[in-house]
């Protein structure tokens, strides 16, 4: 008989648990020039056909949490495209060539989001390549840390919105025309949803929003047979971080607040959004997941 036996990893222990070295990069960031560079489990997700035959797209899927979901989703067995900004092409082309190494195909879709027009296409796009969409992940963020409101500016203050909520908007309509019953969108909402910090105040607002429209939403696609969750993370290293997203002197400290004493990885996360995509949990719909370390906030 095979020994399925797991061995135990105390998860206080299982990844990188010091803090950060400040590491500024300019807006978006890429996650090959960070150090440490985020684990999204390149190298330990294996899958199990859980999401065989599905199709998939994820925006910020070069790089961090979505690109983690972009992984798990591909070894599970889904056809998967991602969406990410032209900045960002560098990680798109390294994901490629993890995912090419086991024959898995990836699709590239490039694009900004703060453009209406672009996002509606990009569905169109995604549902052609594809051969259909059956999973949205609605993950690409921005984030940028000031110390006061009146330090935000109009042009952050609107790019913040149009990525994050307006984009939301965008994509959920236009996917919610042409998506078949049994569908799923999952959203990447924050722990910054339920307990903001200071410098994140425009971002925590969008966060917040994506808390509501998640739960609004599932109300209202469930009569078209499509379920609508979120995952909510906490302090999770990713190229957000180091491109503006965190003051850098903060950096060593990031993530050391939590109850595990660390930041997570987005390979933590990974198991999550393949968890709300696969057919098994029908029922969840209207649900936000948190995954923070132990904050206690959800």
């Amino acid at each position: 008989m095979t020994d399925l036996t797991e061995t135990l990893i105390d998860p206080q222990d299982k990844y990188h648990s010091d803090g950060f070295a400040e590491q500024p990069q300019p807006w978006p960031g890429l996650q090959r020039d960070m150090n440490p560079v985020p684990d999204c489990g390149e190298e330990s997700y294996e899958g199990t056909g859980r999401l065989t035959g599905r199709k998939a797209l994820v925006t910020g899927g070069d790089s961090g949490i979505g690109r983690a979901a972009a992984i798990a989703f591909a070894r599970e067995g889904a056809t998967v495209a991602i969406n990410y900004h032209p900045d960002e092409q560098p990680d798109a082309d390294d994901l490629k060539v993890v995912l090419e190494k086991q024959g898995l195909d990836l699709i590239q879709l490039p694009g900004d989001l703060t453009d209406a027009t672009f996002c509606r296409k990009l569905i169109g796009d995604a549902e052609a390549q594809l051969g259909g969409l059956d999973i949205l992940v609605i993950n690409a963020g921005y984030q940028q840390a000031q110390k006061s409101i009146a330090d935000i500016t109009d042009e952050q203050f609107d790019r913040t919105m149009k990525t994050n909520i307006y984009a939301m908007f965008y994509l959920s309509k236009r996917a919610a025309e042409t998506m078949p019953r049994g569908g799923t969108i999952i959203n990447t909402a924050s722990v910054n949803s339920f307990n903001p910090v200071p410098e994140l105040l425009d971002y925590a607002t969008t966060k917040g929003a994506i808390e509501i429209f998640t739960k609004g939403l599932a109300k209202q696609l469930a009569e078209k047979g499509i379920r609508v969750n979120a995952v909510a993370p906490g302090p999770v290293w990713t190229p957000l971080q180091v491109s503006g997203g965190q003051f850098q002197e903060k950096l060593p400290e990031f993530g050391q607040d939590t109850a595990l004493g660390r930041a997570g990885q987005p390979a933590e996360l990974a198991g999550l959004y393949v968890t709300l995509a696969e057919q098994g949990n029908s029922f969840t719909t209207g649900s936000v997941f948190g995954a923070n370390g132990g904050t206690g906030v959800i």
